[in-house]
């Protein structure tokens, strides 16, 4: 057999390059925040990230910290922003209904069976010590997210970034300047420093 008549063996894939991320179906979005919201002791915006970002891989640390950062200076609660524009990400409007109705559906029934049952036990001792220890836990996953989604700063070295970070933190959490005051000067800076420095490396 002539050798141009061979068979050419097709190049293997490349197993390193990032595969793109799936487009989750609107019972997929509802499923997944209801899992969230119900794992959500201390918070959801752990297990959003951590679902989001580590499990299903619909987007990367650096699109979570940018969807997050909007959802943050818009009005109402954070993570109920974040279920809206991301479900409208993928599926529009429905996407958005859709997460959304996961994200509050199962907790605010159980909230309402657990409130009920608190205002006939809530003064027993057992559970004030259990509901101390949750806080406990709470304020741990919260600071663990919170290093989760300070590293893509840290990888980039975006010193920029980690300076307006700590600026911002000082402000608010040790000064303790109105948080209003803070982000209407924190926001236009923040935006007049990243286009300056894009136009920098442009030219």
């Amino acid at each position: 057999m002539p050798p141009e008549s061979l068979p050419v063996a097709a190049p293997a894939p490349d197993a390193s390059a990032p595969s793109p991320p799936t487009q989750p179906g609107l019972l997929e979005l509802f499923l997944a925040f209801a899992k969230m919201s119900l794992a959500g002791f201390g918070g959801v915006l752990v297990w959003a990230r951590r679902g989001i970002v580590e499990q299903h891989r619909w987007m990367t640390a650096e699109e979570f910290n940018e969807t997050f950062a909007l959802c943050h200076f818009l009005p109402g609660p954070n993570i109920v922003n974040l279920s809206v524009v991301f479900g409208a990400r993928f599926r529009g409007i429905a996407g958005g209904f859709a997460a959304f109705a996961g994200l509050v559906g199962p907790p605010m029934v159980i909230a309402t069976i657990l409130a009920a049952l608190y205002m006939h036990y809530g003064d027993i001792p057992a559970l004030r010590r259990t509901l101390a220890g949750v806080a406990c836990a709470a304020v741990g996953l919260l600071i663990a997210v919170v290093f989760k989604m300070m590293m893509p700063l840290i990888k980039r070295r975006d010193v920029t970034g980690l300076v307006i970070l700590t600026a911002v933190f000082a402000a608010i959490g040790l000064i303790r300047w109105p948080l209003q005051i803070v982000l209407l000067v924190a926001i236009p800076l923040s935006l007049a420093i990243t286009i300056l420095t894009r136009r920098m490396v442009k030219a």
